[in-house]
């Protein structure tokens, strides 16, 4: 490793599993002191333990501001600044039109939008001048797939307020960037199906859907992270980077 990110503080929330679990190995491994977020206590001890020292785990839910909060002010009596935020929390369901409840609608959006939105506002004190914020897109922000229509919606929105934020922010030459992964091998979209075989036909669905024939890594998508989080991308704002295979393209 590089130590592009020595000493920088780094806050990643959903970092028990998948994207922001490889994206809290390789931001520690570059030097950060960094900081992870997730549900459930079991899988965070697990996280931490397997991440060592440079990592500290703080239970939470993003979409409960009051765990927001909480993790802010650990940080805050930790170090006292953030340098790296990587809004990376999120989720979703399948449900078509026509059977999408209120509840599937207030989780997707609660996570996934409210959630982004308090966890970059409530560390605003704390970011310093500079800093980066990275947002966890996707492409089905821009791809239409079946059922899938609000966790789509969501992610759009995120890639919208990207661009919004960083002129809000430009005074203080924080930058804030989309990373859109494609199809990556996650228990997350592991979990999309109902039962094995299901789960194991989407995969197979989508890996043939991508260009390069194959679902992504989470450590392909956690380089793209130290990228955006690095003054590799120093003059890179506003922008969405796919991490797809080539999806997003066709």
């Amino acid at each position: 490793m590089s130590n592009r990110l020595q000493d920088k503080v780094a806050v990643i929330t959903g970092g028990t599993t998948g994207i922001g679990l490889a994206a809290a190995r390789r931001f520690a491994a570059e030097g950060a002191h960094v900081f992870i977020t997730g549900r459930r206590q079991a899988e965070l001890d697990a996280a931490v333990k397997e991440l060592g020292p440079r990592v500290t785990g703080v239970k939470g839910d993003v979409s409960q501001p009051a765990d927001l909060d909480r993790l802010y002010e650990r940080v805050r009596r930790e170090h006292d600044h953030i340098d790296i935020l990587f809004a990376n929390a999120g989720g979703g369901e399948f449900a078509a039109l026509g059977t999408i409840s209120e509840a599937h609608f207030d989780k997707t959006f609660g996570i996934n939008v409210k959630g982004t939105v308090f966890t970059v506002q409530k560390a605003l004190p704390l970011l310093r001048d500079g800093a980066s914020i990275i947002l966890t897109g996707s492409t089905a922000a821009i791809k239409g797939s079946p059922a899938f229509s609000i966790y789509g919606a969501t992610k759009a929105a995120l890639r919208s307020l990207a661009r919004n934020w960083m002129l809000d922010l430009k005074d203080r030459h924080i930058r804030v960037n989309t990373l859109s992964p494609g199809p990556i091998r996650t228990p997350g979209l592991h979990g999309l199906g109902k039962t094995e075989d299901e789960s194991r036909a989407i995969l197979d669905s989508l890996a043939a859907s991508v260009p390069m024939g194959r679902l992504g890594d989470p450590d392909e998508v956690a380089k793209a992270a130290v990228f955006l989080a690095s003054e590799d991308s120093s003059f890179v704002n506003g922008t969405e980077l796919f991490v797809d295979g080539g999806l997003a393209q066709i």
